[in-house]
């Protein structure tokens, strides 16, 4: 059997399948593969991929990366985006990486490019198309789908020695919503916003991603910091933020957007801030707002 062949006649198995496990009470239409190791150093290192079941392949892939802190999460919360693109003809991957309880930057960025590598690396046995894949993460998972989108074969920024290192982790569109962009300035920009955030301390979301209090290695924080990378060969941004965000002042994604504007120009470069909108859901999860995204996905991918 060629491999063009396999792609397509694994789909057409996962439906039968689907199909026969659902019931009436409990239905999963879409087709879903479970717990895939994209590396083997940690049990981190797994995804969920969901593919279309509709639709003519090879399909674009979608890495989802969940937030949480850098520190708590899982790839089960990403599952309703990536029903979103399945059922859009987008293939999904949601990803677990390794949280900084177990390793610090830039251990969850290795994981994702690795996660990028794997998928391009079996491309021909799930049908997916390794020219068209992109990156949707939200709040610290849109920090490091933006350090995908704009590092790219940057060699502080991969593992090769995680595998697939023939592979390139570059992607061609990038989501990123209510990101934490540049940790020495964020607590400078929530006073200015007229709140208090603490990243300066040692038990910090950031600090404990990073290792250390951010302010004691500025030079090493900004290696965390996506604008560090940017230039014109990077893909597509969709860059969507809140202006009543609590947590992460809107203006981290505003100052990225302008960085990434000035390399890619407005048509490729993209910023919408969603009025009244805090930390997620509510207006970003709208009919709309989802609408918006896939649109975005389509037209770069």
């Amino acid at each position: 059997m060629s491999s063009s062949q396999t792609g397509p006649l694994l789909r057409m198995l996962l439906v039968g399948l689907s199909a026969s496990a659902c019931t009436e009470t409990e239905a999963e239409p879409e087709m879903r593969l479970r717990d895939l190791a994209y590396a083997g150093r940690s049990d981190a290192q797994r995804l969920d991929l969901y593919l279309p079941a509709r639709g003519e392949g090879p399909f674009p892939v979608v890495v989802l990366i969940h937030g949480g802190g850098f520190a708590e999460g899982d790839k089960s919360f990403s599952a309703d985006s990536a029903r979103l693109l399945s059922e859009h003809g987008i293939a999904a991957a949601a990803i677990n990486y390794r949280l900084s309880g177990e390793a610090v930057f830039p251990a969850a960025v290795h994981d994702a490019k690795a996660a990028v590598r794997y998928l391009r690396g079996v491309s021909s046995q799930y049908d997916l198309d390794p020219g068209r894949v992109g990156a949707w993460g939200e709040s610290a998972g849109a920090n490091i789908a933006s350090m995908l989108g704009t590092s790219n074969a940057d060699p502080f920024t991969q593992d090769l020695s995680l595998g697939h290192a023939q592979q390139s982790s570059r992607i061609s569109a990038t989501v990123s919503w209510f990101a934490p962009i540049d940790f020495l300035s964020i607590d400078a920009e929530a006073q200015a916003l007229g709140f208090t955030t603490h990243t300066d301390d040692v038990d910090s979301f950031e600090s404990r991603y990073m290792g250390f209090a951010v302010q004691d290695d500025p030079a090493k924080v900004a290696l965390a910091n996506p604008t560090t990378y940017i230039d014109e060969d990077d893909g597509a941004f969709l860059v969507q933020v809140g202006d009543a965000d609590p947590l992460i002042p809107y203006t981290q994604s505003v100052n990225f957007h302008a960085a990434l504007e000035a390399a890619l120009g407005p048509d490729a470069a993209q910023l919408d801030v969603l009025e009244g909108a805090g930390h997620g859901f509510g207006a970003f999860t709208s009919a709309d707002n989802r609408a918006r995204v896939v649109a975005f996905f389509e037209t770069f991918l």
